[in-house]
């Protein structure tokens, strides 16, 4: 049984304003969501860390095999009118947001789709809820807010005005990150990056504690 909604996926209306993007709560089935989350990886440091590698369980991995596959690929060729096949995916995730996360970007040009699946249940906070904006210079001036709630997916084409960003937040905050990129030497760039990343934020925390 799939985990995935993907009949409202292909039934929610692309949007084209500021950028082409897509909102979609409930992405994640409501029945998959408790065993995602306690099968979720466990990182205990803010920023994103690439999938391989981390220790996961089942329904985590049955999950990230769906995302994989080919009826998700095809709904978002439909979706975006873009030919993905032959694509390399990159995945990361986070659990944890510090608050330098969230500054206002874009994504890499190498990148094609952006996806997020926010895995949190409820969200209180004013900070880390994503806000797709019309500039790269005022946070405030956004055409969609979205909190990071359980099972949300919020995905865009990459593009040079493909601006987002969030407020300050400092906390657990699960999102998985999968992106379509342009090559496999992006995949092995981008996550030789990552991996780098990862491994000087665990040294300064060594250090601190030293």
């Amino acid at each position: 049984m799939s985990m995935l909604d993907l009949a409202t996926f292909r039934a929610t209306k692309l949007c084209r304003d500021p950028f082409d993007f897509l909102v979609v709560p409930g992405f994640v089935k409501d029945e998959a969501r408790a065993a995602i989350n306690a099968d979720f990886p466990r990182v205990d440091l803010p920023g994103s860390f690439p999938l391989s590698g981390l220790p996961y369980g089942p329904a985590f991995a049955a999950l990230i095999d769906e995302l994989r596959g080919e009826v998700v690929r095809e709904s978002f060729e439909s979706k975006f009118g873009i030919d993905l096949s032959g694509r390399p995916i990159m995945l990361t995730v986070r659990s944890r947001c510090s608050e330098k996360d969230g500054q206002i970007h874009t994504d890499s040009a190498s990148k094609l789709i952006t996806i997020l699946i926010y895995m949190n249940p409820g969200w209180e906070g004013a900070g880390g809820r994503l806000r797709l904006l019309r500039s790269g210079t005022d946070l405030d001036d956004f055409v969609v807010e979205v909190p990071p709630e359980d099972g949300t997916l919020i995905c865009f084409r990459r593009s040079d005005n493909s601006w987002h960003g969030h407020k300050p937040f400092n906390g657990p905050r699960r999102a998985i990150q999968m992106n379509w990129v342009n090559s496999q030497k992006v995949l092995r760039y981008e996550t030789t990056r990552h991996r780098i990343s990862a491994l000087l934020k665990r040294m300064r925390i060594v250090r601190r504690a030293s």
